[in-house]
C-alpha cells in the first residue's frame, strides 16, 4: 500500500468549536472507535475509516481502555494506524482514552480509584505508542471512591505529562457541580464532559446542559444516532442482520418498537423536506446547542464518515421546525 498522504485541502470545510472556557478546539464532528476497531474486525476496513475522517477534517480520534472486543484491541489498532500513517501529523490529532470500567480482575482493576487510573492509563500509552494523550476521561463516577481522589488523580496525570487535557463522562449534573471545581483548584479544569444524548435521549437537557454552561465546560454527545435507529437502517421494520440491534449489544431488538419507528419515519419525512439524510438532521439537531462542542459518530465504513461530515453544512433549523420535532418526540420521553 501507497504511504498515506492526508488530504491538503481537509481543513477547508470542517467547522471547530471551542471546547468550554478552554482554548483547545475540536472538530464537529468526531470519530469514535467504540465499535468496529476491535480485534475482531478488519484491520483495513478501520483504516479506511480513520484516514477518510482525517481527510474530511475530523481530529478528533476517541477511545476507551475497554473498546474492542477484546478490551484493549482498539488502542492497539489504532497504535498501529498512528505509526503506519499518521505519526506525521500527531500535532494535528485530539486523541482521547477513558477509564473507568472493568479491565483486569481484582479490586484495582475498575471505577476511579487514583490506583486504577493511573495504571490503565499507563496501559493505554503503551497500547497507543504515545508518551501522552490529549484528553483523558474518567468514563464513569465511582460510588465508593471520594471524588477528590479521583479529581487528584486526574490532576496528577495531566502534572505528570500523560495527558494534557481531562474530561468526565457520564456523570450526572449534581456530581458535576461537585466535581468541576475541585479540578480547578487543582490547577486542571474539566475541558469536556461525554454524555449520552439523542433526539430519543434527551435526558441531558433539563440539568446536565445548564450545569456544563454554568461550569464552562464543553459537551461532546456520544450514540447521536441512537445506536443507529436514527439512520434509514430499521424504517422498513425489520433488523438487517449486519446491524447493532442484530448484534444483541447495547440496541436490543425489543427496543425498536412500533410507536418508536413511526416517530423515527416521521422524522425521516421532515429530513427529507431539508434535503439531509435521517442521520444528517439527527446529528445537526445535537449540534445546534450553543454549546455542543462535538458529535461522536461511529462507523462501520468510510460512505457513513462523509455522510456525517455533511451534517455540518445544514441550514440552521426554523423555529416552527423544532417545535415540530417536539411535539413528535414528546410521546418517547
Amino acid at each position: 500500500m501507497a504511504p498515506y498522504l492526508a488530504n491538503p485541502s481537509r481543513y477547508d470545510e470542517m467547522p471547530y468549536r471551542r471546547s468550554g472556557n478552554s482554548g483547545l478546539k475540536i472538530s464537529a464532528v468526531s470519530l469514535g472507535l467504540w465499535h468496529n476497531f476491535g480485534g475482531v474486525d478488519r484491520f483495513e476496513n478501520g483504516r479506511d475509516i480513520v484516514r477518510t475522517a482525517f481527510d474530511n477534517g475530523i481530529t478528533h480520534f476517541d477511545l476507551a481502555n475497554n473498546y474492542g472486543p477484546p478490551p484493549g484491541s482498539a488502542e492497539e489498532a489504532f497504535g498501529q494506524l498512528l505509526r503506519a500513517d499518521l505519526a506525521p501529523y500527531r500535532d494535528e490529532l485530539i486523541i482521547s482514552t477513558k477509564a473507568g470500567y472493568t479491565m483486569w480482575p481484582g479490586p484495582y482493576g475498575d471505577y476511579g480509584s487514583r490506583k486504577y487510573l493511573v495504571a490503565s492509563l499507563d496501559q493505554s500509552l503503551k497500547r497507543l505508542g504515545l508518551d501522552y494523550v490529549d484528553i483523558f476521561y474518567h468514563h464513569r463516577p465511582d460510588p465508593d471512591t471520594p471524588l477528590e481522589e479521583t479529581m487528584a488523580a486526574l490532576a496528577h496525570i495531566v502534572a505528570s505529562g500523560r495527558a494534557l487535557y481531562v474530561g468526565l463522562s457520564n456523570y450526572p449534573a449534581p456530581l458535576l457541580r461537585r466535581a468541576a471545581p475541585i479540578l480547578r483548584e487543582l490547577g486542571t479544569p474539566c475541558v469536556l464532559h461525554q454524555p449520552r444524548y439523542s433526539m430519543l435521549d434527551r435526558w441531558i437537557e433539563p440539568a446536565l446542559l445548564p450545569a456544563l454552561a454554568d461550569e464552562g465546560i464543553g459537551c461532546i454527545a456520544f450514540s447521536p444516532l441512537a445506536q443507529g435507529v436514527l439512520t434509514d437502517r430499521y424504517l422498513k421494520g425489520d433488523i438487517p442482520d449486519d446491524s447493532r440491534a442484530a448484534r444483541h449489544g447495547f440496541l436490543k431488538p425489543e427496543q425498536i418498537t412500533a410507536e418508536r419507528l413511526d416517530v423515527v419515519r416521521a422524522l425521516n419525512a421532515m429530513a427529507l423536506e431539508r434535503g439531509q439524510t435521517l442521520a444528517q438532521m439527527a446529528l445537526a439537531w445535537v449540534l445546534r446547542h450553543s454549546g455542543m462542542t462535538s458529535v461522536l459518530i461511529g462507523a462501520s465504513r468510510p460512505s457513513q464518515v462523509h455522510d456525517a461530515v455533511a451534517a455540518t453544512k445544514a441550514a440552521p433549523f426554523e423555529p416552527a421546525l423544532l417545535e415540530k420535532i417536539d411535539q413528535l418526540l414528546a410521546p418517547l420521553a
